[in-house]
């Protein structure tokens, strides 16, 4: 499995997003492959309930993630369980695609949300992401990005990263 290598490679916390449907029987691979956050789609999981709660009891930080046509309202009843809230800024499927503008808007209503919750949960967006779209995305709230086609399609891998690492600093 992918993720035991990652696991292996790093000291950073492994952050899996599972993009299927039916994510609950896979759950204790992935953990046994390391990972310490799994995300879920909030489309996918018939009883998000018990899947978030599933992830915990399993040792991990349960995340939730929402397609870019999802309400952000439609998190309300759960926002406070997860640790984390992934706002998918592409439609998912595959890579390289145009981050969405809308979810700007979706970012504050999730920031909005974590405070009436008096919720922790970190903000993740996930595409789209490269050195036009990350700032506005940091200026709206996001604590956490995920950054592939910008990254991995670049002549400079080390050089595109560094990109990304300079303007959120400079933004912080």
């Amino acid at each position: 499995m992918v993720v035991d290598a990652v696991k292996r490679s790093t000291h950073l916390p492994v952050d899996v997003h599972l993009m299927i449907k039916d994510p609950d029987k896979l759950l204790e691979n992935f953990v046994k492959a390391g990972a310490n956050y799994i995300t879920v789609h909030y489309e996918a999981a018939a009883h998000l309930n018990r899947t978030i709660n599933r992830i915990k009891e399993l040792g991990c930080k349960a995340g939730v993630s929402i397609n870019p046509a999802t309400p952000v309202q439609s998190l309300e009843d759960i926002a406070e369980y997860a640790d984390l809230i992934l706002l998918m800024s592409v439609n998912p499927g595959f890579g390289g695609q145009s981050f969405i503008p809308n979810v700007l808007k979706k970012i504050h209503e999730l920031v909005e949300l974590r405070k009436k919750l008096h919720a922790k949960f970190l903000i993740e967006i996930d595409g789209g992401i490269d050195n036009k779209t990350i700032q506005p995305a940091l200026k709206a709230g996001v604590d956490v990005f995920v950054a592939g086609s910008s990254i991995f399609k670049a002549d400079n891998i080390t050089a595109a990263t560094a990109e990304l690492k300079n303007i959120l600093k400079a933004n912080i």
